[in-house]
């Protein structure tokens, strides 16, 4: 059976300003795929993510959502069927956890479900304990996890849609990031929904993962299985010598600087 076509970037570039560019990216999604978007910082990582995110029109080409432009989607449509964590986890007030949640669920009206999903959608990303509180008062490790059950409680109704997440493990601790991380895929799995996310990790990349786009100086360079093709591109992409070593609990990567001649 054919696996259902998700997204396609058709040669999209980013403008940045008059003469500078990004891409063109050629690219095709399917529903369930679980990629990570890798890259030395500054490559187009975040700048892959709007365009598909429909945070910023392409230049040229086209990103299409279901075989439709995205252009073409109305805003609450597109809603349905694509959720966004940022980098930052920032609110402007000081709003209460749940309603933080519930801001999900704006584009669905009479929505007599979404107290009930609010507190499953924070039970899920392990953050049911922070009901009541509000959101400006949190650790960054807490408001990531709110931010993420927001995320959830979005795509909470849909199937085989698409989370895109840009750096969601950031500054957060081990064993937090490994968490959060095991969360996202959870409910991505279950749900049938492609995750797509921006990171810096290369350990939660090849286990989380199963499939890499590596970004470098704003192009693809290349976009391939996470194993066992990945490394020598990774070498490539960083400029680091890597060692993968694996045991029962899955892989980590070592990275050390090519060694120059004397």
């Amino acid at each position: 059976m054919t696996a259902t076509k998700l997204m396609q970037l058709q040669r999209a570039t980013l403008a940045l300003d008059r003469r500078r560019t990004l891409g063109p990216f050629s690219l095709n999604l399917q529903a369930g795929e679980r990629v990570a978007i890798l890259g030395p910082s500054g490559a187009g990582k975040s700048s892959l993510l709007k365009l598909m995110a429909n945070e910023a029109p392409p230049a040229k080409g086209q990103v299409l959502l279901d075989g439709r432009p995205l252009s073409s989607w109305s805003p609450a449509a597109l809603a349905q069927r694509r959720a966004v964590l940022p980098q930052s986890h920032g609110v402007a007030f000081g709003l209460p956890v749940e309603l933080v949640v519930a801001l999900g669920r704006v584009a669905r009206r009479d929505d007599a479900r979404q107290p009930q999903i609010v507190r499953e959608a924070l039970a899920a990303a392990q953050a049911q304990h922070l009901l009541g509180r509000r959101f400006d008062t949190l650790s960054g490790g807490e408001q990531a996890r709110v931010q993420l059950a927001r995320v959830f409680a979005q795509a909470w109704d849909a199937e085989g849609g698409l989370l895109l997440v840009d750096e969601p493990l950031a500054a957060l601790d081990p064993g937090l990031a490994l968490e959060l991380m095991q969360a996202m895929a959870d409910f991505a799995r279950q749900r049938g929904h492609a995750l797509v996310a921006v990171l810096h990790d290369l350990t939660l990349a090849l286990n989380h993962f199963e499939r890499l786009w590596l970004i470098k100086d704003g192009r693809v360079l290349a976009d391939c299985d996470a194993l066992p093709a990945a490394l020598p591109l990774l070498e490539q992409l960083y400029d680091m010598r890597l060692r993968l070593l694996r045991d029962e609990l899955g892989l980590a990567v070592l990275a050390s600087p090519y060694r120059q001649a004397a």
